[in-house]
């Protein structure tokens, strides 16, 4: 099985938001390209991030963790991009959470040795890819579990392999995803983990966020900890490695801190937190949850500035048709729309010195696939060909539509490439 780094990986010229390269180029030799986007060496559309924030945001969020002394394992799926994983590693993540088996082999080929997948591991080709991986023994992987059934295919697959799957039981709230609903059916899980010796019951594991009020909230965490104590003090944890309990999305991870770093289980504990969007952060969904946090987190209010939006898409001026309507070259194939359209940040004319606010009153009706309608108004000063920086909401929908996202510095130089495997 190869481990290859991203780093030296091959450009791929089938990409979007590129400029010309020769043929032998690596994502490594990138910046020696000097491209500069204001220059428009590069196509547009195109997704970049900014350096300097996403350093700020990276270390913004470790040193959060740090004052609550738990763990972080961003969750993965927001970028699928292992260069941005080997930057969360490096600047403190214990791990990375991903979703999928094909998620957690691409983070493996790429150098990730620790990964929580907060989902259930179901059918035999996924448990196949994990069970290839956990043949090595620096590879550390958990999935979660929530029905007897689910318990029994795992503990008869993987005790026919002769390995140990490691598990976390999930806990849900009435009407929301998965997890268990009550006392009984964690019961009816745990019993039938204890069934197979294949099977290691590590800890508990939620994600809260399908709840919206935080009163529901910390209900529902301390429902997770009354549960995590119970199977400590039944014996029913693995022993020789400290118990987990898991949880937070990027919208209430200061809560699932307060909740979970006061707990005791009388034997060593980790806390696993699992925020994703915070490495790019966004002007929409995650704005509004870091305003909340930022407010009311004595730990956040001391640590200003707060997380910063560090993506953007960039596209240009195609066509103005009418008075009052301009036709811009971005689309749902580009940018995330579920959470909100993009909207319009800066406005750059190609041969002037800097970009420029864009103005207030400029905002996207609709989008198709290739073409977004934005309204200006008349007289306004507008061409075809300026390029447009957009904000966006919801991340995780912008980064799948991209091979690779550009980064760059304060002058709009590119200086990196990240690699993404959705």
């Amino acid at each position: 099985m190869t481990n290859s780094s991203s780093p030296a990986a091959p450009l791929d010229a089938n990409g979007k938001g590129l400029g010309a390269f020769p043929e032998s180029c690596t994502t490594a030799d990138v910046a020696a390209l000097n491209w500069n986007l204001l220059d428009e060496d590069v196509s547009l559309p195109v997704a970049v991030l900014y350096e300097a924030r996403v350093r700020h945001n990276l270390q913004w969020m470790q040193q959060f963790m740090e004052a609550y002394h738990v763990k972080l394992a961003p969750h993965g799926k927001t970028t699928m991009s292992p260069a941005l994983f080997k930057r969360q590693i490096d600047n403190g993540a214990w791990g990375i959470t991903l979703a999928t088996a094909p998620q957690v082999l691409a983070a493996y080929q790429h150098g990730i040795r620790r990964v929580l997948m907060a989902n259930q591991l179901v059918g035999r080709a996924n448990m196949a890819i994990i069970a290839r991986l956990l043949r090595d023994p620096a590879f550390t992987f958990f999935c979660i579990v929530d029905s007897p059934a689910n318990a029994a295919q795992l503990g008869q697959y993987f005790g026919e392999q002769g390995l140990i799957l490691p598990v976390l039981i999930e806990l849900g709230p009435a009407g929301g995803r998965t997890g268990v609903r009550d006392d009984a059916q964690l019961q009816a899980v745990a019993d039938e983990i204890g069934r197979w010796p294949g099977l290691a019951l590590a800890g508990i594991e939620v994600y809260e966020g399908v709840l919206q009020e935080e009163t529901a909230i910390r209900a529902f965490l301390r429902r997770a900890t009354d549960a995590l104590r119970g199977l400590a003090t039944a014996g029913r944890l693995r022993k020789g490695a400290p118990a987990l309990i898991s949880g937070a999305g990027s919208a209430w991870f200061d809560v699932v801190a307060e909740e979970f770093s006061q707990l005791d289980i009388g034997t060593a504990l980790e806390v696993v937190l699992r925020p994703g969007c915070y490495l790019s952060h966004d002007v929409g969904i995650y704005r509004t949850a870091a305003e909340r946090i930022n407010a009311h987190n004595p730990v956040a209010r001391k640590m200003e500035p707060g997380l910063q939006p560090a993506l953007q898409v960039w596209a240009y001026v195609q066509s103005l048709p009418e008075p009052g309507r301009a036709i811009i070259a971005l689309g749902k194939r580009d940018a995330a729309f579920d959470a909100g359209l993009p909207t319009p940040a800066l406005l750059y004319r190609p041969g002037q010195q800097a970009p420029g606010a864009a103005p207030a009153h400029w905002k996207l009706s609709a989008m198709m696939d290739q073409h977004a309608f934005m309204q200006i108004g008349e007289g306004d000063d507008i061409q075809v060909g300026d390029m447009i920086a957009f904000d966006i909401s919801h991340p995780c929908l912008t980064f799948d539509k991209w091979r690779q996202v550009l980064l760059v510095d304060e002058q709009y130089r590119v200086t990196d490439v990240a690699e993404t495997f959705f």
